[in-house]
């Protein structure tokens, strides 16, 4: 693969990294706003159906009988994973509604110990020595990160729950969605996991909006939300990782946690000190450790 391709990889998963980063100050500021879990959600899904439907549209005219069609099999499969997407997007929602986004992000990234665990689950063999020193490092780093060594912060113990909550779902989709279907075209994946999570978060929306549903909500985050949550990181990532593999691919999509942890600072005036940023770093580090190869190839 020629170093032009790489670099677009990189820059491809860079931007799709860097639109979820962006996502939980958008939902944080919808609710100062007044507006619900169910309608943000509701909003997200609904849009992103409707741009990725448009999308498919686009690539089926353009390519004609290029285009590799999904079986039934194929449906219902992504379908099924999507259900973990709708979760991942339902629990973080509800996390950082009670705890701050630079701390939901932070639980959210447990994600990397918890995705080492279940292959250990479910390839029944004992993780690498690579794997368990970057599995500490994490758990260092999110104890720093959270900033709960310091007696002063309370953490409202339902966003952490949520938060843990995410990070177990969005573990799952990763894993279902670099296995299932990989023979159609990304924006297909992307539709049809996107319609298994809607089922999830159109069910909360009618188990919990007990007050009319506020629809301006669409005009005024929908769009937002759609693109940065539903439509363009998916489409970016699928089209980077090919590209870059799934060792730097994973390591550029650590850009999430930075990005995240800025626009909350930013944006939303949450106090970060140098000690989570500490913390920050660390994770990023454990998670080059557990992608980077320390093999040395005579090939390269």
């Amino acid at each position: 693969m020629s170093q032009k391709n790489v670099l677009k990889g990189v820059f491809l998963v860079a931007l799709g990294a860097t639109s979820y980063g962006m996502l939980a100050t958008f939902v944080k500021i919808a609710y100062d706003q007044g507006f619900t879990t169910a309608e943000v959600t509701t909003s997200q899904f609904i849009l992103g159906i409707l741009g990725l439907l448009l999308i498919n549209a686009f690539q089926k005219v353009k390519h004609k009988d290029n285009v590799v069609k999904a079986t039934t099999k194929n449906i219902f499969n992504l379908m099924f994973a999507g259900t973990s997407m709708g979760m991942t997007s339902l629990f973080y929602y509800l996390a950082v509604k009670y705890i701050p986004v630079s701390i939901g992000i932070v639980l959210l990234m447990q994600t990397v110990w918890m995705g080492v665990l279940l292959e250990m689950i479910l390839e029944k063999k004992i993780p690498s020595l690579q794997k368990i020193i970057a599995v500490f490092i994490v758990l260092g780093g999110t104890v720093l990160a959270t900033n709960i060594i310091n007696n002063d912060i309370e953490l409202d113990w339902r966003g952490i729950c949520w938060g843990i909550l995410a990070a177990a779902s969005f573990t799952t989709t990763m894993f279902t969605a670099n296995r299932v279907a990989v023979g159609i075209s990304s924006a297909q994946r992307s539709l049809y996991m996107l319609l298994g999570g809607a089922v999830i978060v159109f069910s909360f929306a009618l188990a919990t909006q007990n007050a009319p549903f506020n629809f301006s909500i669409f005009l005024k985050w929908g769009i937002v939300l759609s693109l940065f949550g539903t439509i363009i990181p998916p489409i970016l990532m699928n089209a980077g990782f090919p590209l870059t593999g799934i060792g730097l691919g994973s390591i550029v999509s650590a850009l999430e946690l930075p990005v995240s942890v800025t626009m909350a600072f930013v944006l939303l005036n949450e106090k970060v000190i140098l000690l989570q940023w500490v913390g920050i770093v660390l994770i990023i580090l454990a998670i080059i450790i557990m992608n980077i190869s320390f093999r040395k190839d005579n090939h390269l």
